[in-house]
This record gives structure tokens, C-alpha cells and sequence, in this order.
């Protein structure tokens, strides 16, 4: 179920980045060493010269605020606004690097604060170091690692469901890729009881630290398995007894009617734009629509998984 409207994405924030209030103040004071618990006490001495290196201004590049991904599939979330947030989500994290000589404001203290009663590692690094690990992005002192997610397997997923005391509830995602929707989805999935969300192995958001924020945490408690052939699992879904109920704006039958989703069943949710891929609609057992006004012509993903949602807690209660 999908919109013609994208959902908005973060913008940097305008200005010069701080060059402008340094040309008229001078430097804000750094953290007091006896606060900085996380640091060596016996620290290295720097080359001379060293230190005007490591504080030049990294370079700009075309996206240089947010996650930024590594090799390994961690990420590397950077800025300010952005690590605090994610610390402030409960994303879970490695390490949070704070680069010498960065401005003591509120934001790196909280940021500090959060991580070590996370028990997430805090290290003071050189400036040149971290602009290396960010890879030219904006950092302003601070970066977070935030390491791969582990993704379960479809038939663990089904395992866990069918495992519950309730009827299994399982929603998978057919070629959504705005992470920020797979996290608004599993928000909603944990709100109204699914056991776990399915996605494609390609051309899909996968659980990144966007995603994260955008679960509110919940994606701590809701797991996520990855279908090599998102067709053929629903396939073995339904052999295993589950009945699968497909999400387009275009049919005509309205989602709350729907009764045998009162038993075990698995929701599936379009791209946004697209809705339903072909061979996945001709899969399911049953395509239903949300009944609108012709005020809007659609809702976007998230949206409508949520509200598919609660039409099939009502009908479990009832």
C-alpha cells in the first residue's frame, strides 16, 4: 500500500557549520580531562604540527549528514543531532567516537552520558582519524558505530509464531525501501501483536540505524528475517497454515472484513509507488484494500500497514 508522496527526508541544516561563529568568538571550552573517564591517562605526545592537521575542516561531499556505510555492513552514523538521536533510540552500538579537541556543548556531553550508561564504549581519537573513518562527511566531533544486524531465519520466524500462545500474525514487506517505513511498520507490529516481519534479501530497506530511530527501539523486541525468494517463502507460509492477505489500494474487498485473518495469518505490504509486485499478488490468498474516501488516492506504507494492523486486532478480539 503506497503514496505518490515520499516521506521527507533529513536535510542538512543551513549555515556555515560553525567557520562564521568562530571567526567572532573564540573556542568554547573542551571537556575537563578530570571528565573525561573513557580517555587514557597517559596519552601520547603529537607531532609538531600534528594538531593544525587533524583540525582542518573535513571535506563536503554530496551526502554528508547520517549513517554512512562500512565494508563489514556496520554503519557509521555522524554529526551531532544525528548520534544523539540514535543514542537517545536505544540503537544498539559499539563505540562512540569523540574526536580530541571537540567543543564541550550539550550535545556531546548527552551523547557521552547516554553511551556509557548504555554501556557502549566512549574513546577520544585525533581529528585526521576520525574525518578518515567518516569518510569526508560532516562528523562535528562525534561518530557512532553501529554494527550489523543479525537477522533471523524465515522458518525460526515461523517457528516463534506458531510457538505463541496467540495465532500467528507475521508481516512481510514486498520491495519497500525507505528504511524509515520498515521502522514506522515494526512500531506498528509490536503495538498490535505480530510475532515478526519478513523482507526480501534485495531491493528492500534492510534494518539500518534509520530504521532504528524510526521503530522508536521496538525493533529490539520485534525480529526481522530475510527471504531469499520472498514468493516462495509465502509459499511455504501457506503449507505451513498460514492464510496471506496482500495490501492494494485497488481492491475491493475492505481489509477489516476479512475474518480468517481472526487466525493465523501473514500481512503483505507494497512498495510505495508500486504497490504489490505481480507474482507476489498472484500469490497471496486474498488481496484487500482500505477503504478511503476519494479525498487521498493512497496511504503511504507505513500508514497502512498500521491501520491493516489494527483492523486484525479488532477482528482477533472479536
Amino acid at each position: 500500500m503506497s503514496s505518490g508522496r515520499r516521506g521527507s527526508g533529513s536535510r542538512a541544516p543551513k549555515g556555515s557549520g560553525g567557520k562564521g561563529r568562530r571567526k567572532l568568538s573564540g573556542r568554547k571550552p573542551t571537556i575537563p580531562a578530570e571528565e573525561r573517564h573513557w580517555y587514557p591517562k597517559k596519552q601520547t605526545k603529537r607531532a609538531p604540527g600534528k594538531d593544525d592537521k587533524d583540525r582542518r575542516e573535513p571535506a563536503r561531499t554530496s551526502s554528508p549528514w547520517g549513517p554512512r556505510p562500512a565494508p563489514d555492513g556496520s554503519e557509521l552514523v555522524i554529526g551531532r543531532n544525528p548520534v544523539v538521536e540514535a543514542l537517545r533510540a536505544g540503537i544498539p552500538a559499539t563505540t562512540l567516537y569523540v574526536a580530541q579537541g571537540t567543543d564541550a556543548d550539550e550535545r556531546v556531553r548527552e551523547a557521552v552520558k547516554v553511551a556509557t550508561d548504555a554501556g557502549v564504549s566512549v574513546l577520544e581519537t585525533g581529528r585526521h582519524d576520525l574525518d578518515r573513518r567518516a569518510e569526508g562527511g560532516v562528523h562535528q566531533g562525534l561518530a557512532l558505530d553501529v554494527p550489523p544486524y543479525s537477522y533471523v531465519h524465515p522458518n525460526d520466524l515461523l517457528g516463534r509464531a506458531q510457538g505463541s500462545a496467540r495465532p500467528a500474525l507475521l508481516v512481510a514487506l514486498d520491495g519497500v525501501t525507505d528504511p524509515r517505513n520498515l521502522g514506522a511498520i515494526a512500531r506498528s507490529a509490536a503495538a498490535f501483536g505480530a510475532h515478526g516481519l519478513l523482507i526480501p534479501g534485495r531491493r528492500t530497506a534492510g534494518v539500518t540505524a534509520a530504521a532504528w530511530k524510526a521503530s522508536a527501539g521496538t525493533l529490539a523486541r520485534v525480529p526481522v528475517a530475510r527471504a531469499t525468494n520472498l514468493t516462495r517463502q509465502l509459499n511455504e507460509y501457506q503449507e505451513a497454515g498460514l492464510f496471506v492477505v496482500g495490501l492494494d489500494s485497488g481492491s475491493t474487498t475492505d481489509i477489516d472484513t476479512v475474518e480468517l485473518a481472526a487466525g493465523p495469518v501473514v500481512l503483505v505490504v507494497g512498495a510505495e509507488g508500486k504497490g504489490l509486485s505481480r507474482l507476489v499478488a498472484q500469490t497471496c490468498d486474498l488481496v484487500a484494500g482500505i477503504p478511503m474516501t476519494d479525498r487521498a488516492e493512497s496511504l503511504n506504507a507505513s500508514v497502512a500497514a498500521g491501520v491493516a494492523l489494527y483492523a486484525f486486532a479488532r477482528l482477533r478480539k472479536g
